[in-house]
């Protein structure tokens, strides 16, 4: 592998590409059919992965429009306007990254060949699956209005994969320009095989693919042609691979990108997985598949784990180098890449990340009234240290704690969830061994209350939605918005709890989350936690004598 990849040199043009932009340009999606879920739901995950991206909930009611009427498309990563696309006579309900249809759309940004990119284009890849959400039906539906869009008129982005779901079909669908003035795109669509799960994390992951399986693959009609006219294929059409021919991989791409989706496969197929830790290593040249088979059927808490995930227990594990320090810190401040002594190095690059504006767990099913069968499982910054909070697809607005214009990356508010689960993670990357045991106590106890109240809040949207479907909507609404405000509190509160608890570096004792005081009612005296010894052994080894404790003479 070492021989076919480019070097490690080649990573800061990775970097460019996968961090360069303003928004979601450094993402994680996982995917998950029917037959491979736990109650025959399907679940597209995400994590929106950006410095300067405010995590809210985005939110555009059901609309008819006038025949005449026009779109104004802003690129989604910038709000740089881009132009104007013709409207259609009525817009679906979105949610989030979910339509009222439980049609979700989720993706990954790969970058590939620069030469490709087309400026002159009008959708860029946020506004194409807006959009898209806006008109879709299905997921068949969406993936034939993202590809007629951008062939009407253009498509401005670099490479994408995007994740395409409704209650029944699971897609992943990857697409680039074709360059300056040359209007369109070329793609590929595959469904993942039910029974199956797939991932992809900011590298092109389509391969080779079925000509002819129309029922299963879709693709641009020019995929190879264009790929043989540039110079990117000169093989066999059966043997083309949209990866090799428009991403080709790097060492980069390879430790930064492919190692996230090996670190999710290994977590639902372990001995799978671990047959292509070489390959993530850049020392064996064997590629893992698109798609794994679970050991075991896999939840939407499953899911919601998945994307906490820092290589624990593995090679790269992030809680195990230097780079941790002393209370296992499984985070690195950026860049990606340094260099010492003129040799260059990396940090891991996981699933969960400082950085996240927003993330979510899209649960689709088919059993229920479209209203009532979808659920954003959404949750702000982190993951690792967030929760993930019920979105119902045919909830009325949205909650004013997660919604859009409460709050953004230069105004800080208090009752805005991006800000305040920020104050909580920031203050935990001092401590994290320490702390992230009590953020996970308060995690877990809402998202169990939330999945123990799912049945009822089903059930009880089902009864009223056949006497009324405002009525069952309404109710959803009022229920989603009251555990917004019930989460946000909660943290808020967690935040408190820390800042008391772990004040100067020291540890204030408590149980059942009350202090403890002393015989006269003043605080308990604190516990002074220090360091690990391989902290301490490190310090002697870099300071040598300098920090001895010596003996003086009373001569």
């Amino acid at each position: 592998m070492r021989k076919a990849l480019r070097s490690v040199g080649a990573m800061a043009l990775v970097a460019l590409l996968v961090l360069g932009s303003n928004k979601a340009n450094a993402c994680t999606n996982v995917l998950i059919t029917k037959n491979a879920s736990a109650d025959g739901s399907t679940m597209i995950s995400y994590a929106a992965d950006s410095h300067v991206l405010f995590g809210e909930l985005y939110y555009w009611p059901a609309q008819n429009h006038p025949d005449d009427a026009m779109l104004d498309i802003h690129e989604w990563d910038t709000g740089k306007y881009l132009g104007q696309i013709k409207q259609v006579p009525h817009t679906y309900r979105v949610i989030g990254n979910m339509n009222e249809n439980q049609v979700s759309i989720a993706e990954t940004t790969f970058g590939g060949r620069p030469e490709l990119r087309d400026t002159t284009g009008i959708i860029d890849y946020g506004s194409l699956i807006y959009v898209a959400l806006q008109r879709a039906e299905s997921a068949r539906d969406a993936i034939n209005i993202m590809t007629s869009l951008v062939e009407e008129y253009g498509y401005y982005s670099s490479g994408e994969s995007f994740s395409i779901a409704d209650p029944d079909e699971v897609w992943i669908m990857e697409m680039i320009s074709k360059g300056p003035n040359n209007k369109g795109a070329v793609w590929v669509a595959r469904k993942i095989p039910d029974g199956y799960i797939s991932a992809h994390a900011n590298q092109a992951r389509i391969t080779t693919f079925p000509l002819n399986d129309e029922e299963n693959v879709i693709y641009s009609k020019d995929v190879i042609s264009f790929a043989r006219e540039n110079g990117y294929f000169d093989g066999k059409n059966k043997d083309f691979s949209f990866a090799d021919a428009y991403a080709p991989l790097d060492y980069g791409a390879i430790r930064f990108c492919e190692a996230r989706v090996w670190s999710a496969f290994r977590q639902v197929n372990q001995e799978e997985a671990d047959k292509y830790e070489d390959f993530i290593l850049g020392e064996s040249e064997e590629r893992m598949p698109l798609f794994f088979k679970p050991q075991n059927k896999v939840s939407a808490r499953d899911v919601m784990n998945i994307m906490r995930d820092h290589f624990e227990g593995t090679a790269l594990d992030m809680t195990k180098d230097a780079g941790a320090g002393a209370y296992k810190v499984p985070y690195r401040w950026r860049p990606l890449t340094w260099e010492v002594d003129g040799e260059e190095y990396l940090n891991e690059r996981a699933i969960a990340t400082q950085q996240t504006g927003f993330s979510f767990v899209a649960q689709m099913r088919n059993w229920l009234h479209d209203p009532i069968g979808g659920i954003l499982w959404f949750s702000v910054d982190d993951a690792d240290a967030s929760v993930y909070v019920p979105m119902y697809a045919g909830i009325q607005s949205a909650p004013h704690e997660f919604a859009v214009g409460n709050g953004n990356m230069l105004e800080f508010s208090w009752d805005a969830a991006f800000w305040v689960f920020n104050w909580v993670s920031n203050m935990s990357y001092s401590r994290y061994s320490y702390m992230i045991k009590d953020i996970r106590k308060v995690q877990q106890e809402l998202e169990d209350k939330f999945e123990q109240m799912q049945p009822a809040i089903d059930n009880t949207a089902s009864t009223l939605y056949e006497q009324d479907p405002e009525l069952a909507e309404q109710f959803l609404t009022d229920y989603t918005h009251n555990q917004a405000r019930i989460t946000v509190k909660k943290w808020q509160e967690l935040g408190q709890f820390l800042m008391i608890k772990y004040l100067d570096g020291n540890i204030h004792p408590e149980k059942d989350g009350k202090f403890l005081k002393n015989e006269y009612g003043n605080p308990h005296s604190p516990e002074y936690p220090g360091y690990n010894e391989e902290y301490y052994r490190n310090v002697v080894k870099d300071a040598g004598e300098k920090l001895k404790m010596k003996e003086v003479s009373q001569d």
